[in-house]
């Protein structure tokens, strides 16, 4: 029994040491870890699974294991920011891998892909003819950039000498039955409109709504509660 405490402390322990230093190296996507910061949050990860369960061992020297890795972490990532040269030499540079048709096998080997690698990345991209990619650059953190050709790409507004209405964030104002009054206030309106609004929508209550969001153009869109499941999968 006093062993099974003592996993549960020292789990507790690594778990707050854990989170305290992901917050002390920063933040980042799984995608945008490079491989030296995938490696350094394996070990530390380990070094901290194998503390929880060490019985025998005294938990002071893997504390100190994973804070030395997490030091080492930041020390790196503060001269990666210094300097472009420590930068290229630790996290690696972007290798073109196509251009203008030409493939570039010598960028392909230093980046240990294959062509069969590289189509499949291609098709999950959407690209399933290698004519509709001008440019195919991969990153220090493994994801390939793609550019394509001017007659591949998707028309903008520019292309088409239009200027749309600048892209704004609807704003919660209801939220599981609940006003957001701050807002509400915010957008410029009061409740006695927001009543209003939902009566003309067939809503009487508040308490009534799941969600309702606000765009720039004053309109309300509001999302009732709906007791109903709908379980029909539509794509079988």
């Amino acid at each position: 029994m006093q062993d099974i405490w003592k996993v549960i402390i020292l789990s507790a322990v690594s778990e707050i040491f854990l989170f305290v230093l992901t917050k002390l190296m920063g933040n980042k996507e799984i995608s945008q870890l490079s491989m030296f910061d995938y490696i350094i949050g394996i070990t530390i990860g380990s070094i901290a699974a194998e503390m929880a369960t060490a019985l025998e061992s005294d938990y002071k020297e893997p504390l100190v294991a994973m804070a030395i890795y997490a030091i080492i972490a930041i020390l790196i990532s503060v001269i990666c920011e210094k300097s472009l040269k420590a930068r290229r030499f630790i996290y690696g540079t972007s290798l073109i891998l196509l251009n203008n048709g030409k493939l570039y096998r010598k960028n392909f080997k230093t980046a240990k892909m294959d062509i069969n690698e590289f189509l499949v990345q291609c098709r999950t991209n959407g690209y399933f003819n290698l004519a509709d990619i001008k440019t195919a650059v991969l990153e220090p953190n493994g994801k390939i950039s793609f550019l394509p050709k001017n007659t591949a790409r998707p028309a903008t507004p520019g292309d088409l000498n239009l200027e749309p209405d600048p892209a704004t964030i609807d704003i919660n104002v209801i939220i599981d039955g609940r006003i957001l009054y701050d807002n509400l206030k915010n957008s410029g309106h009061d409740e006695m409109w927001l009543q209003k609004e939902l009566v003309s929508q067939g809503f009487n209550k508040h308490e009534q709504i799941f969600l309702a969001t606000l765009n720039r153009q004053g309109n309300l869109s509001v999302y009732g509660n709906n007791p109903a499941e709908n379980d029909h999968d539509f794509w079988q």
